[in-house]
């Protein structure tokens, strides 16, 4: 085995050590911001920013999971002008994904494996619209299921044909888990990676060894993925994985496409409270990234 370890090393692929610690940061200094998955509609995120401003704990990331095709003009502007008035970022899901086309398989035990990607030449045509559709109305953070889509719109971005300060995040659903693929989603302009839910500690930290990007963690899960809560784990989350986005909330769902309510949009932010309790007591000196800062993919 060593002769592969030290090939991979020399591709930038180490193997960590069990007191690995994250030198690596945002560009604004922090070590870890909050983010709120499965926020659908501008109600259930009116009542969240509301909530966590009365709580006084900051949201620097609200993520809307069903797809942007699902969402009216009006709707999508109303949930920028709350994420430029609040000054969080806003993240909208591509719609049309393998669940929502003709696909049979995708709703098997065995063809839930292929996960959200897209399939065929029109597929990828409706999710890059659904992109172009989403930047135009101000959005500037596309939450993708697929790497082929990923590709594209980095050329794209690269080109002018899309806003060059729009950032894409990965979502856990595309099934990444090990360093190797990090490197690779990286290397075709990925700004944000959301591995498998359920990886240990020293997988995750392999993982950011690896990239440069940020990464996402779920501190818990709706029912759908294992409904496990990890938040005694949050201090090594930000210990190893530096900088990274807290997920928060996802107990409070069934599933990843579950329409959250307003009652529960405040559910999410005790959420944020309890993970941010975990922080202050068993890592106080963890530096979050500032209110309003800079370094945000606000729409615009």
């Amino acid at each position: 085995m060593e002769n592969t370890k030290a090939f991979l090393k020399e591709i930038g692929i180490n193997e960590v050590s069990d007191d690995y610690e994250s030198t690596k940061r945002f560009n604004d200094g922090g070590q870890y911001r909050f983010e709120v998955p499965g926020i659908q509609s501008p109600k259930s995120m009116s009542a969240l920013l509301k909530e966590s401003v009365k709580q006084n704990v900051f949201i620097h990331r609200v993520t809307q999971t069903k797809g942007i095709m699902m969402l009216t003009d009006d709707e999508i502007e109303k949930m920028v002008d709350l994420a430029k008035t609040y000054k969080c970022e806003l993240f909208l899901a591509v719609g049309p994904r393998a669940t929502y086309d003709t696909s049979a398989t995708v709703h098997t035990k065995e063809g839930s494996r292929i996960g959200y990607r897209l399939r065929g030449y029109d597929n990828l045509v409706y999710a890059i619209e659904d992109v172009k559709r989403a930047c135009r109305l101000g959005v500037r953070g596309i939450l993708l299921y697929d790497e082929g889509l990923l590709w594209v719109l980095n050329k794209m971005r690269a080109e002018g044909e899309i806003p060059d300060n729009v950032h894409f995040k990965l979502s856990a659903h595309a099934g990444h888990s090990n360093p190797a693929s990090a490197k690779l989603l990286e290397s075709q302009g990925l700004n944000s990676l959301n591995p498998v839910r359920d990886l240990q500690i020293p997988m995750i930290a392999a993982i950011r060894d690896a990239c440069d990007m940020t990464i996402d963690l779920h501190t818990e899960n709706p029912k759908s993925t294992g409904g496990f809560i990890r938040h005694y784990e949050v201090p090594k989350f930000i210990k190893v994985a530096a900088p990274v986005y807290l997920k928060t909330g996802g107990s409070v769902a069934a599933n990843h496409n579950w329409d959250t309510t307003e009652k529960e949009a405040i559910a999410r932010v005790k959420q944020v409270l309890l993970v941010k309790r975990m922080i202050d007591e068993y890592c106080p000196d963890a530096i979050a990234s500032p209110n309003e800062s800079d370094d945000l993919s606000i729409p615009e």
